[in-house]
């Protein structure tokens, strides 16, 4: 029983976080230095910050690599902190692009994407080969997502953890923690999100502890940025901070009304991987809306609870 979960499991995530990578490494060498020069001149107002967040964060396909990225440029005096607000909102909303592409179920089209990734890297233009990459990264997500999937029909049948997740449908408490621990574990919201869309398809989750799952992976995208900001400057801190306290203040509003989030995304599809992508989706977009025109608000807060010492002292 061990086996027949934990080897999918394990080949499962590898396939998809090595994909991840190569689709993030692919994008990344098409755009160059161009992406961090947008970053720094393109984020003049929380609306212009908001679209370089959600377009840098569907190019590197990790909201975690875009607050890195952010709070890198922030250390190096290339933005200010005021000027970070929108890109955080921006990508929260970027990550459910890739939610929603995953929610179509194109595994059927994996091994094709990977070969003609393959033969693509093998070409000698430079431009064509990062083509492969992001082509043949697709198609190991998709793999991933196929292999995983074995291991949900024995985790359906162990009646040890059916009743644990019974328990657990009782208190969303435990999904949201489980969300965030896994995704801190793993670095990476995507991967927990698909992992809970197989275990809601097989009926081992309620759909609202699915969904306080995805909560969770939200705020647990926020601990590798929060490692990124030590040793940094306090604008950096500030940025991390930003960042873990909004999905944070996002994910408590929401959890009490996951149950009327699950009856919006049913209304919208019946295919429960597409009402894990959609809720995440209008989660982000009204946390996001929200927020925006808040921004400066929003920042002159973290500045106050984060305050910059030498600033003050003068």
């Amino acid at each position: 029983m061990i086996v027949s979960i934990l080897a999918p499991f394990t080949f499962g995530l590898s396939f998809f976080l090595f994909g991840m990578y190569a689709m993030r490494t692919g994008f990344q060498n098409l755009a160059g230095k161009k992406m961090e020069e947008w970053m720094s001149r393109f984020t003049r107002t929380p609306v212009h910050s908001f679209w370089i967040g959600l377009l840098t964060t569907f190019v590197l396909q990790s909201s975690s690599a875009v607050t890195v990225l952010t709070i890198g440029l922030t250390n190096a005096g290339l933005i200010q902190f005021t000027q970070t607000v929108g890109i955080i909102l921006g990508t929260n909303l970027g990550t459910t692009v890739t939610t929603e592409l995953i929610a179509l179920k194109l595994e059927s089209f994996a091994i094709p994407m990977l070969l003609v990734g393959v033969a693509l890297w093998l070409m000698p233009r430079r431009n064509i080969r990062c083509i492969g990459l992001v082509v043949a990264g697709f198609g190991l997500i998709f793999l991933g997502i196929d292999t995983m999937k074995i291991m949900a029909k024995p985790l359906e049948q162990s009646e040890t953890f059916r009743s644990l997740f019974m328990e657990s449908s009782h208190s969303i408490w435990v999904g949201l923690i489980t969300g965030i621990v896994f995704t801190a574990l793993i670095h990476s919201g995507s991967a927990t999100t698909v992992i809970t869309m197989g275990l809601l398809t097989h009926h081992v989750l309620s759909m609202e502890t699915a969904l306080a799952i995805v909560l969770g992976a939200n705020v647990g995208t926020c601990f590798t940025a929060v490692i990124a900001s030590i040793g940094t400057n306090i604008a950096s801190k500030q940025v991390a901070w930003c960042h873990t306290l909004f999905n944070v203040a996002g994910a408590l509003v929401f959890l009490p009304i996951l149950p009327q989030l699950a009856l919006v995304s049913a209304f919208l599809t019946d295919n429960p991987s597409m009402q894990i992508a959609h809720s995440q989706t209008i989660f982000n977009l009204v946390c996001s809306l929200v927020a925006l025109p808040f921004a400066a608000h929003i920042a002159r807060f973290i500045q106050w609870l984060i305050p910059d010492k030498r600033k003050i002292s003068r």
